[in-house]
């Protein structure tokens, strides 16, 4: 017998509203595609692969302390929606400094938490990263090695990154998350095919 549906609360609601706030003005990088969109993937994720409503909360969440007012958006998080949302959200930020530190060490940082991080964290990084992922093959798909132009890092440092970040979740997710970890590797494997038919050309 199956798990009983837990419908969400006002807070889901009230969490999406703040989300929709506070990246109102804010596009995926040199795209038109408004970051919500992005947001409301890897929440939807998250809920597909039995997350709670914590974990959806913080999904929606998820960039908000990091992209849009460091520590103080962070306690307001907090004060709103409880320290568990909070933390995930904290656990899913590679810096809440402004100006950012350098990509690599940050990245290397970050990493470095995941290797301890509790569950919830795994899973709504985990569907970021898929939904990125993903992201990262479509535009590929449009606009081919430009796309690299975007970023701080190089087309290098993306792949060692999620090559990084993959054996990472294979390593510490549980069972029941690991057709996710299955669809990020898929999502990986397309990029890195589509790159390497581009270099074929």
């Amino acid at each position: 017998m199956s798990d009983p549906i837990v419908p969400m609360t006002p807070r889901f609601a009230e969490a999406f509203l703040l989300a929709e706030r506070l990246h109102r003005t804010q596009m995926r990088k040199k795209t038109q595609v408004p970051t919500i969109s992005h947001l409301m993937a890897v929440t939807a994720l998250v809920l597909e692969n039995g997350g709670n409503e914590d974990e959806a909360i913080a999904a929606l969440l998820h960039d908000a302390a990091e992209d849009c007012g460091g520590r103080p958006v962070l306690e307001e998080i907090r004060r709103r929606f409880g320290d568990s949302v909070a933390a995930i959200v904290e656990d899913c930020s590679d810096t809440l400094e402004s100006p950012k530190p350098r990509w690599q060490p940050r990245k290397e940082k970050y990493l470095q938490h995941l290797e301890n991080a509790p569950e919830s964290t795994l899973l709504v990084s985990l569907a970021d990263k898929v939904h990125n992922t993903r992201s990262l093959a479509f535009e590929f798909r449009r606009v081919g090695d430009r796309l690299w132009q975007r970023f701080t890092a190089t087309r290098e440092q993306t792949f060692w990154y999620y090559r990084s970040l993959l054996a990472i979740f294979r390593r510490r997710c549980p069972e029941r998350l690991e057709p996710l970890v299955d669809e990020l590797a898929t999502a990986f494997e397309d990029l890195e095919a589509l790159v390497c038919r581009g270099e074929a050309k």
